[in-house]
């Protein structure tokens, strides 16, 4: 069994559709169809909670949040000392979204809003980690995006790995201690599609158009990128 514990940034009230229980149930479906055997623990970081124990032994993810990684709200601030407290440790961290953010900053990155606007639908990123090229043959990674936010400079020990025109650090890893994902490999097309038709007002209509075109268009592969992440932080 694989322990995985989920820091949970947000729970996204008012934003989740009725086919959707809560935002943790995207990440168990996932590591589920990949056939991943999981336990899970759950921490309400959004409310000030983490883990006071740090395993070497499990992973420890931090999803996505309507939050921006830079903010000074205590949970954020704590949220940050807790992931450099913990990479000290040995920990095994896997970030999405917020997380590959709130991570990069915590070790030494810089995160910033990215003034091209809004990232939104299936976007394809190049694939330059030959680690990770081996699960992306074609070297070429499809995800889910909804993000205003981008990492602007990697910590000083992570290697690059995947990169777009639209976001530079796509993704990044820490040897095999640290993953991270600018995209949402958690995300379904339903969801994004239910996102883009009734939470994102807020969003210029061509972008909102242009999204909804690239989910009939490319093939999203959470999947594989959940897989890559847990062959990598467990080391198989």
């Amino acid at each position: 069994m694989t322990p995985i514990n989920i820091l949970l940034c947000d729970t996204f009230p008012g934003r989740l559709p009725v086919f959707i229980p809560n935002y943790e149930s995207l990440f168990m479906d996932l590591f589920a169809g990949n056939g991943e055997q999981v336990t899970y623990r759950i921490y309400q970081t959004w409310q000030g909670e983490l883990p006071q124990e740090i395993n070497r032994d499990e992973i420890y993810l931090v999803p996505g949040s309507l939050d921006s990684a830079y903010s000074d709200k205590p949970w954020i601030v704590a949220l940050l000392q807790w992931i450099e407290k913990a990479y000290t440790h040995g920990a095994k961290l896997m970030g999405v979204c917020f997380g590959h953010q709130a991570i990069a900053i915590a070790l030494g990155g810089r995160v910033r809003q990215y003034e091209g606007g809004f990232g939104a639908g299936v976007r394809a990123s190049r694939v330059i980690d030959e680690k990770m090229q081996s699960y992306f043959p074609q070297q070429v990674m499809h995800l889910l995006y909804s993000h205003h936010d981008q990492v602007e400079a990697l910590p000083a020990d992570a290697v690059w790995c995947a990169t777009s025109a639209f976001c530079r650090y796509e993704s990044f890893r820490i040897g095999n201690q640290v993953i991270t994902f600018q995209g949402h490999p958690e995300f379904t097309v339903a969801y994004s599609r239910h996102l883009l038709v009734n939470c994102c007002d807020d969003v210029d209509l061509s972008v909102r158009v242009d999204a909804l075109k690239s989910l009939e268009r490319l093939q999203p592969q959470g999947p594989i990128a959940a897989r890559f992440a847990l062959d990598l932080l467990l080391d198989r």
